[in-house]
């Protein structure tokens, strides 16, 4: 009997192995088609309807940062957008004065004049917009985000902080509006507009915003007659007198453009504003008519 014992004992090693290399039941006996399929990484997009503690040109994952619209915030996103087409197809991130940025912008633009429910460029306000970083161009993303602020003033177009949203904020009679100013001046240059009410004394009223046409901002800095002409038209229409050969005795006008880089982006939107260098006025002069803006 001793004899057979390895025998029997080898025997019993070689059914365990066996049986430890059986499939177990309900398994196919392949390992390699079980595996939940892993999902293509996506590049970080940021959130639209939300309220940032910074203003950013280019926004990145790991600093990403929103806060409650009801706290104090410098800016609010109202859109994020995406570069298709050919613009999408670009190796590096678009830059200003390319056809896409120009077009995000234009985009930018229209969704910003829908959720104020007037023209931005008609108040304390500035569009502006943020991309991803180089790396993250590079690794996929496409989008571009629009964020809204509120300035200072005409003049000083820093974010100011702010609570609440800007949706609806140019509905009605809104304080962020331009109105009436009453001009600082240095010898003959403008310093700076500071605002009055309208039933105050003062030189100054914003009358609207005109399109500038498909120049570079070199032609257009060359172009002040070109900028006091269409401004002095809107003059005209805002307080209801002939644009003819009297209007330059009636008012004269105070243009600003966008910022350098606003208009290598495509922003042409210019501010103007009626301007009495030899009397104050006291009165809005919309509609005026030819009796309250006289020919002098």
């Amino acid at each position: 009997m001793r004899r057979w014992l390895p025998a029997l004992v080898l025997a019993g090693v070689t059914t365990m192995l066996l049986a430890g290399c059986a499939p177990a039941r309900g398994a196919d006996g392949d390992l390699t088609d079980d595996w939940p399929t892993l999902r293509v990484p996506k590049p970080f997009t940021p959130a639209t309807d939300t309220c940032l503690p910074r203003i950013a040109t280019v926004v990145q994952a790991s600093t990403y940062e929103t806060v409650d619209c009801a706290r104090n915030h410098l800016a609010e996103t109202i859109h994020v957008g995406t570069f298709v087409g050919p613009d999408a197809l670009t190796e590096a991130r678009p830059e200003p004065g390319s056809s896409a940025l120009r077009t995000a912008r234009a985009e930018c633009d229209q969704r910003a004049r829908q959720v104020l429910g007037g023209d931005w460029h008609t108040a304390r306000l500035a569009l502006s917009l943020a991309l991803p970083s180089a790396p993250a161009w590079a690794g996929g993303a496409r989008w571009f985000r629009c964020d809204l602020s509120e300035t200072g003033s005409i003049d000083n177009t820093r974010a100011v902080n702010r609570t609440g949203s800007l949706r609806g904020a140019l509905i009605g009679d809104s304080p962020l509006t331009h109105r009436c100013f009453d001009p600082k001046l240095i010898g003959d240059n403008l310093n700076y507009m500071a605002p009055v009410l309208c039933t105050e004394p003062h030189r100054a009223e914003f009358v609207g915003v005109y399109e500038e046409g498909d120049m570079s901002w070199a032609e257009f800095a060359k172009s002040a007659e070109q900028a006091h002409r269409r401004c002095m038209a809107l003059i005209a229409e805002y307080a209801a007198v002939p644009n003819n050969s009297e209007l330059p005795y009636r008012a004269g006008s105070i243009y600003y453009p966008p910022s350098q880089r606003e208009w290598e982006e495509g922003d042409r939107g210019v501010r103007c504003f009626l301007w009495s260098d030899d009397r104050k006025l006291t009165r809005s002069m919309r509609g005026a008519g030819p009796e309250g803006l006289p020919a002098i």
